[in-house]
C-alpha cells in the first residue's frame, strides 16, 4: 500500500470495527490478574465458554499463586478434564504457580521475556497478558487475526506468526492494538469466517478491492449481527476435514497445512501445537479449495448397466 492508501485503509477498517464493536469484552472470566493468566493458558484449543465453566469451579479452590501451587496436578485435572489437553494444562498451571511464588514473589511479571519463561506460556499468551493486564500495546495473533491479516492484504506471511504480528503493528497505530485484537477475533467469527465466507456480504471485504468505494466518504454501513459466543484463542477444526458428498474435497489436508503454514517455533509447546493446522485450514479454505477437485458421483460401468438390465428382465 502507498502511505495515503494505507492511511485511508486502516482508518476505514478501524471505523467499521469500532461501529460493530465499540467496547469488545474480554471473553474469559477472572477475579484477578493471576486467574486471568490461568484462564488464558486453559483457553488453548478450547472454547472460552468451556474454560469459564471449569474456572468457576477451579477458582473456588484457588485464586492466588500460593493457593494454586499447593494443589495436586491430578486434582486440578479432575476439575478441568473437559478442557482439551487437560493433563498437560493441569501440570502447567500448578508449575507456573510454583514459579510465580519462588521467582516472582507471587506476582505476574510485567515483562514479556519473563512471562514466556513460565510453563505453558508462549508468546501469544504473554502478549494477551501484556495488553489486557498491564495495558502495554501488543497485538496478539490468533488464527482469526492471522486469517484476516492475510485476507485484507496486511500481511503475506503464512509461516511466521511473529512476522504477522509485526506487519499488523506496522499497519495500525499503536494506541489501537489492544482493542483491535479483540475486535478482529469477534469480526473473524461473525462476518469473515474461514469457511463459507461471502465477500459481498462482509462489511470489509465487500469494498476492500474496490478503490472507488474505498475512497468514498460515505461508505455502506452494516448493522451488528449475532454476538459471538465461546470465542477461542486456538480453534481445533479437525471435523472440517471430513468428506461430505458434493463439497470440495481437499485430497491431502496435511500436505496443504505443511506447505501453507509450517510449524511455528515455540519452545513452550501448548501455544504452537495446533496453530499450524488451524491457520492452514483457515487459509486453505481460500487458497487450496479452488484448486481442489469436486467429489463426483462415479457413473456405473457398462457392464454394471447390462447386468442391471438383465436382472430387470
Amino acid at each position: 500500500f502507498g502511505f495515503a492508501m494505507q492511511l485511508k485503509l486502516n482508518n476505514r477498517i478501524m471505523n467499521v470495527l469500532d461501529n460493530l464493536y465499540p467496547a469488545p469484552p474480554v471473553p474469559l472470566n477472572s477475579v484477578n490478574d493471576f486467574t486471568f493468566l490461568v484462564s488464558v493458558v486453559l483457553s488453548a484449543q478450547t472454547t472460552d465458554g468451556k474454560v469459564n465453566e471449569v474456572t468457576d469451579i477451579l477458582f473456588k479452590h484457588a485464586t492466588t499463586p500460593d493457593e494454586m501451587a499447593k494443589l495436586e496436578p491430578a486434582f486440578v485435572e479432575s476439575i478441568i478434564k473437559t478442557v482439551g489437553l487437560a493433563p498437560k494444562k493441569s501440570n502447567y498451571i500448578v508449575n507456573l504457580s510454583k514459579e510465580l511464588v519462588e521467582k516472582f514473589d507471587s506476582k505476574i511479571p510485567s515483562s514479556l521475556d519473563q512471562l514466556v519463561t513460565l510453563p505453558g506460556v508462549g508468546r501469544k499468551t504473554a502478549s494477551v497478558i501484556m495488553s489486557q493486564v498491564f495495558g502495554v500495546p501488543s497485538f496478539a495473533v490468533d488464527t482469526h487475526v492471522h486469517r484476516l491479516a492475510i485476507r485484507w492484504g496486511i500481511s503475506k506471511e503464512t509461516k511466521n506468526v511473529n512476522k504477522v504480528q509485526q506487519d499488523l503493528c506496522d499497519f495500525f497505530p499503536m494506541e489501537s492494538w489492544n482493542k483491535l485484537h479483540l475486535q478482529m477475533i469477534y469480526f473473524g467469527r461473525e462476518y469473515c469466517p474461514a469457511k463459507d465466507h461471502k465477500p459481498r456480504e462482509c462489511p470489509i471485504c465487500s469494498w476492500l478491492n474496490d478503490k472507488e468505494e474505498l475512497l468514498e466518504d460515505s461508505p455502506r454501513t452494516f448493522s451488528p449481527k449475532k454476538r459471538a459466543k465461546n470465542l477461542v484463542y486456538y480453534d481445533s477444526r479437525e471435523e472440517e476435514l471430513r468428506l461430505q458428498p458434493g463439497l470440495v474435497h481437499i485430497s491431502s489436508p496435511s500436505t496443504a497445512s505443511k506447505s501453507l503454514c509450517p510449524a511455528i517455533d515455540n519452545s513452550n509447546g501448548i501455544e504452537s501445537m495446533n496453530l499450524e493446522k488451524d491457520v492452514a485450514l483457515e487459509i486453505c479454505s481460500e487458497e487450496v479449495a479452488p484448486k481442489a477437485e469436486r467429489v463426483k458421483q462415479v457413473a456405473p460401468s457398462k457392464g454394471r448397466k447390462k447386468r442391471k438390465k438383465n436382472e430387470a428382465k
